[in-house]
């Protein structure tokens, strides 16, 4: 660029120096006006020159520096790599309309296969899901009934009476309550033909006399929590209406459970015997005050100090000092007087009562005061009286 500028200016002087032929003087004069010119004309022109020629030279660098720069990154960049044997192949060819149906059919026929085995495999999930329900509401159904019967057994065994051995005198436990405490006891609730009851209006017939074939024997004792109980030896035996009954126990009331035409005695001894296939028969000695009496003083002396402790004295006992000379009676079928209120006992009354003195009255009030059970509905049952 600055080699034009200078030739530019050589020919503008040269030009000039050829315009015109002046005198000497002049013509030095000019000429050198003319070179005064054109330096300064080249002087100027050059400023432009230098200024473009600067950018020109700041992006010949700039585009040196980005090359070097490339060339310093070309290994971070793989080119990709072309694979002849694909760009060698030739195009493949267009199907036809014939065979692009075929293929659409058979794309169209998977697709309808597949969604029919979706469907199946839906509907056989859907029945598997129904199934297990269906077996969840029936253990379900089932676990309720289960528990709905617990619950029925339970209510029933709460509402039903709890079973016991306990019975007493009074209370709770008393009479009223016998045949509700146990089951084996319902005769002493429901029974038709219950003992004690107030003997009246007996028929006077003639009646077989009783023969009591008693003798003295061992015996023990004990204090069941209901009467001071006496179980007598074997051999002492009763005859009465062609049977016979062997002596098991005998033991005491206050007051008298039997009454006669509305009257008892301040206590009474039953002594209860066993007869023929089981049969019982119950002998009751009424008891008034007045002298007192050897056997139940012996018993007095041997009852044990502790309740349920069994004892058994050195001693004999004659059942025949229980028994009043006199020995007519009277009769009827009842039960036993307390649980479990056994019906079908053949009752026998001595009219003539026995003594016992007030201080063995006494005694044995302090253990029992009340050991009775109440009359019981006499059902219009037939009672005969001896003559």
């Amino acid at each position: 660029m600055r080699n034009l500028i200078a030739l530019f200016a050589c020919s503008f002087v040269m030009l000039s120096a050829n315009a015109s032929e002046p005198p000497a003087a002049k013509a030095a004069s000019d000429a050198k006006k003319t070179a005064e010119a054109a330096a300064k004309l080249a002087a100027e022109l050059s400023k432009p020159a230098k200024a473009i020629e600067k950018p020109a030279a700041d992006k010949a660098d700039k585009a040196e520096k980005a090359e070097k720069g490339a060339a310093a990154h070309a290994p971070l960049i793989e080119k990709p790599s072309i694979d002849k044997s694909l760009a060698e192949k030739p195009p493949k060819a267009v199907p036809s309309a014939a065979t692009a149906d075929r293929v659409a059919a058979a794309v169209s026929a998977s697709e309808d296969e597949a969604q029919v085995d979706l469907s199946v495999k839906i509907a056989e999930r859907l029945a598997e899901m129904r199934a297990k329900q269906a077996a969840r509401a029936a253990a379900a159904a089932k676990a309720r009934k289960a528990a709905e019967a617990r619950r029925k057994k339970e209510a029933a065994i709460a509402a039903a009476p709890k079973i016991s051995n306990h019975w007493d005198y009074d209370g709770e436990f008393g009479p009223d309550n016998w045949g509700k405490i146990n089951p084996a006891w319902a005769q002493c609730g429901s029974g038709k033909r219950q003992s004690p009851i107030d003997i009246r209006d007996g028929m006077k017939v003639n009646l077989d006399e009783i023969d009591f074939d008693y003798r003295p024997a061992s015996f023990s004792e004990i204090d069941n929590g209901h009467t001071v109980q006496v179980n007598v030896g074997a051999g002492n035996v009763m005859h009465v209406g062609g049977e016979r009954y062997e002596l098991q126990q005998f033991h005491f009331h206050r007051p008298s459970e039997e009454k006669v035409n509305g009257k008892g005695t301040e206590m009474v001894i039953h002594l209860v015997h066993r007869g023929p296939r089981g049969k019982l028969a119950v002998v009751a000695v009424l008891l008034e005050r007045g002298k007192a009496n050897e056997a139940i003083q012996l018993v007095w002396n041997n009852i044990p100090l502790e309740k349920g402790q069994l004892g058994t004295p050195d001693a004999d006992l004659d059942p025949l000092e229980l028994l009043p000379n006199r020995r007519e009676y009277y009769t009827y079928m009842g039960s036993l007087t307390e649980p479990p209120c056994t019906e079908n006992v053949l009752w026998i009354v001595l009219k003539q009562p026995m003594t016992a003195s007030p201080a063995q009255m006494a005694l044995f009030s302090r253990l029992y005061p009340l050991n009775a059970r109440p009359l019981q509905d006499s059902g219009g049952r037939m009672v005969k009286e001896s003559n």
